[in-house]
């Protein structure tokens, strides 16, 4: 087990070489400046089949992430919930090594959901009912596509976008959904892993504009951008590790912007355990919805772990997949291993945790050179300790998802040894929202919902009219989970 100290702490080396497991029944405790936050443990979960079809004709695919639409939220009598589910696929079934990739228009997936209240100490069951979508298009009413654009770009509006020139996707700007935020009036951000910019969408899926990164974030090579997911950049967010989190304040004022791992320049050349000090972003979006530069800008140092949990050196960072914010200094940050159902490995799942993450007193970096330009943050670029005079911001361990028992509850295991099993916990849990728990009696608790990203994988899996079958099913599924955050919104 991880030393309390230093999980508070948030310091570079925070690593885990064994499986990082649960041990403590909940309700489980953690104090930070006098406030107590408890995580009461897992309280339902639900899926929904893996070859289910959604309103575009194709696989269904779950959860880059998730959010409940605004004024939905109700409460039962019986204490159960409802509301309207809008959960976002990324850019379709793929095989980067094989070169496939399908034209696969960007969408968000709309849900009917319900969580009824267990009984007699039993989980809650969540159900997911399919209830149509919202097919994204861009400034001049065209899709999306899913294609990796390779180095190709187009000036759209002003703006150099990834557009394939020809073959699969030719002509359409490339999306790599990742992350999903509603602004109270219906407006949407979407956040993307090709360009790591985050798209503007209108209530009924138009593109109104684009919040471009700064220099630093942009992926470049060679003074050109180079949007692919297939090789890393010179400089930049790294292949495959663009704005995986994002979110608003609850004052709808600041929107958070987080990068899943290291820049390219902020990566030791240690290996993957190298990649652990990512950026957070934040913009005031109070006046304007797409400024031009962050208000401020943080350093979040990722846990480290080891790949096969067997005791090693820590050689993977623990790539963070969503967040949620609390206010406008304090969000959570779900940072997860590549272990589980979906992975073509069979080692242990060893960390997938939800941080907790606190601002106050990190080094701001806005309008340095670490973001007008590509200087690194590191100190010696074989290893990841930041330069004299920036503090990261710190972080707690609020709730680990690796717990046996309450995970045997629901009727899932971390059995790695029971390969392609289809209640083997899933590798890839990236979605989060945060809803009011609407308990008088517990003014200060939350219900979390957290999503799985099944890649689409499926025994019957359909992908722009092709089959495209897999030797297992990874269900699509939402766990829940009951937390007290003091003032929390």
């Amino acid at each position: 087990m991880f030393a309390t100290a230093l999980l508070a702490a948030g310091l570079a080396g925070a690593s885990f070489t064994t499986p990082h497991l649960v041990t403590q029944p909940p309700p489980r405790s953690l104090q930070i400046n006098g406030q107590q936050y408890i995580d009461h443990g897992l309280v339902a979960a639900g899926s929904l089949p893996a070859a289910t079809r959604d309103f575009l004709g194709d696989t269904f695919g779950s959860f880059s992430s998730l959010a409940v639409a605004p004024g939905s939220w109700t409460r039962d009598a019986d204490g159960g919930y409802r509301g309207v589910l809008w959960t976002l696929p990324d850019r379709g079934r793929n095989d980067p090594g094989a070169g496939l990739f399908y034209d696969y228009p960007a969408r968000l997936e709309k849900l009917q959901l319900h969580i009824a209240p267990g009984k007699n100490g039993t989980a809650g069951v969540v159900s997911l009912q399919v209830d149509g979508g919202l097919e994204l298009r861009d400034f001049d009413g065209q899709p999306f596509t899913g294609a990796d654009p390779g180095n190709a770009s187009q000036v759209r509006h002003g703006i150099r976008l990834p557009v394939p020139r020809s073959g699969t996707g030719g002509g359409k700007i490339s999306m790599d959904a990742e992350s999903l935020q509603f602004t109270t009036d219906g407006h949407f951000y979407v956040g993307d892993e090709y360009a790591a910019n985050v798209y503007y969408f209108s209530p009924d899926g138009h593109l109104q504009g684009v919040l471009v990164p700064p220099p630093a974030v942009q992926p470049m090579r060679d003074g050109q951008p180079d949007f692919g997911s297939l090789q890393p950049p010179r400089s930049g967010r790294r292949n495959n590790q663009g704005v995986e989190g994002m979110a608003l304040s609850p004052d709808g004022t600041r929107l958070f912007v987080a990068l899943q791992s290291a820049l390219v320049q902020d990566s030791s050349s240690g290996g993957a355990d190298g990649r652990i000090n990512t950026r957070v972003l934040v913009y005031d979006v109070s006046l304007d919805p797409l400024p031009k530069q962050p208000l401020q800008h943080f350093v979040v140092q990722l846990p480290a772990y080891t790949a096969k949990g067997d005791g090693a050196g820590a050689n993977r960072t623990a790539a963070q997949s969503e967040l949620r914010a609390l206010d406008t200094h304090r969000f959570l940050l779900l940072a997860r291993d590549g272990n589980g159902l979906g992975s073509d490995k069979t080692w242990p799942a060893v960390f997938k945790s939800i941080l907790l993450v606190d601002t106050d007193g990190a080094s701001n970096l806005a309008g340095s050179a670490y973001e007008t330009g590509t200087t690194s943050l590191l100190a010696d670029p074989a290893h990841s300790m930041l330069k004299p005079g920036i503090i990261p911001a710190r972080w707690s361990e609020l709730l680990n998802l690796l717990d046996p028992s309450q995970l045997a509850r629901v009727g899932l295991h971390l059995d790695s040894a029971r390969h392609n099993d289809p209640q083997l916990f899933s590798e890839k849990w990236e979605a989060m929202d945060l809803q009011p728990a609407l308990d008088p009696a517990r003014p200060d608790d939350w219900l979390l919902l957290v999503g799985n990203d099944n890649d689409f994988i499926a025994h019957h899996c359909v992908m722009q009219g092709e089959r495209c079958d897999s030797a297992f099913d990874n269900d699509n599924r939402v766990l829940v989970y009951r937390l007290t955050l003091p003032a929390a919104r």
